[in-house]
C-alpha cells in the first residue's frame, strides 16, 4: 500500500541518519588522526617537490586557497555529510526493503530488514572496495579524478545489479534445488560474475595519465620522490597509514549499514506487524428457562 511505502521511507530515512551519527562519532575518533598524518606527508611532499622545481629553475604552481579550515572539515563539514549521506542510503535501503517484502519468502520483518542492511554493505560498498580501495589525501593523481569516480561509480552500479540478479537467481533456483542449495549456486554465480567485471575494469596505475607519468604500476599510491642523480629526498606513502585509513573506512561504513538494519528491524517490524485480534465479547448465557 502507498500509505505503508512511504512510512517505510521515512523509518529508512530516521535508521540511516541514526547510522550516519554513528559512523561520524567513529570515524572522528578513529579516521581523522590518520587523515592529519595522510594531510602532513602531502604538505612535506609538495614542499619537497617545490624545493626540487625552483631548484630546476621551473616556476612553483598556484596555490588553491582553502575554502573551508581543517576545523570545520573534520567537525560540521564531516557530521553534516555523513548524517546527510545516512538519511539518503536510509531511504534507498527502505524502497529496496519494501521491494523485497513478500518476494524474497517468508521471513520476519526483522529478519529481512537485516538481510537487506548486510545486502547494501556487501553490494554498494564492500565489493567495490575490493577493486578500488578508498585513499586518504596524499594518495591519487589530481588528473585522473574524473576517470576514478567514472569506475568507482561503475564498480558499484555492477555490484548492486548483479547481487539483484543473485537474489532472483536463488528464488528461481529454490523449488528445485532447494533453499540451502539455490543460494549456494547463486552466491557462486555472483562471484563468478563479480570476478569477471573486475578483471575487465583497468587498474587505476593502469591510467592513461599515470602510465604517461610513472609507467605501468597498479595504484597510485606514490612512490618516494627522487631528486638529481636518483637520490630520494621524500619517502613514499607511509604503509601503516593507508592500512589504517582503509581499515577505519570499512569499519565506518558497517557501522553505518549495521545501524540502518538494527533500527529500521523494529521500526518495520511493529509497522507491518498484523493487529491482534480483537476480544470477542462473551456472549451472555440464556436465560434458563421459567
Amino acid at each position: 500500500m502507498p500509505g505503508v511505502e512511504w512510512k517505510l521511507v521515512l523509518r529508512g530515512v530516521l535508521a540511516g541518519a541514526a547510522g550516519g551519527l554513528v559512523a561520524f562519532v567513529f570515524a572522528r575518533i578513529f579516521a581523522e588522526p590518520v587523515i592529519d598524518a595522510a594531510i602532513n606527508y602531502q604538505t612535506g611532499r609538495d614542499a619537497a617537490q617545490a624545493a626540487l622545481n625552483k631548484a630546476a629553475g621551473l616556476p612553483p604552481p598556484e596555490a588553491a586557497p582553502d575554502i573551508f579550515s581543517r576545523t570545520i572539515q573534520a567537525n560540521v563539514g564531516l557530521g553534516v555529510g555523513m548524517i546527510a549521506i545516512g538519511a539518503a542510503l536510509g531511504a534507498l535501503f527502505a524502497v529496496a526493503y519494501a521491494v523485497c517484502l513478500g518476494r524474497v519468502g517468508r521471513l520476519r520483518p526483522r529478519s529481512l530488514a537485516l538481510l537487506v542492511a548486510a545486502g547494501g554493505f556487501i553490494g554498494s560498498y564492500l565489493v567495490p572496495f575490493i577493486k578500488y580501495p578508498a585513499n586518504p589525501p596524499g594518495v591519487g593523481n589530481p588528473d585522473t579524478i574524473g576517470q576514478r569516480g567514472g569506475l568507482y561509480l561503475l564498480m558499484v552500479i555492477c555490484s548492486v545489479v548483479l547481487l539483484v540478479l543473485a537474489v532472483w537467481l536463488g528464488q528461481r533456483l529454490k523449488p528445485r534445488l532447494g533453499n540451502w542449495n539455490a543460494s549456494l549456486a547463486a552466491g557462486a554465480a555472483f562471484i563468478v560474475a563479480i570476478g569477471v567485471v573486475m578483471v575487465i575494469l583497468p587498474q587505476l596505475g593502469e591510467l592513461p595519465a599515470n602510465v604517461a607519468a610513472y609507467g605501468h604500476r597498479a595504484t597510485e599510491t606514490p612512490l618516494p620522490l627522487a631528486g638529481p642523480g636518483g637520490r630520494i629526498v621524500y619517502p613514499g606513502f607511509p604503509a601503516d597509514v593507508l592500512f589504517s585509513f582503509r581499515l577505519y573506512s570499512v569499519a565506518a561504513q558497517l557501522l553505518l549499514w549495521a545501524t540502518i538494519g538494527l533500527v529500521f528491524a523494529p521500526l518495520a517490524d511493529r509497522l507491518l506487524r498484523p493487529p491482534p485480534a480483537a476480544a470477542q465479547p462473551r456472549q451472555p448465557r440464556d436465560a434458563a428457562p421459567v
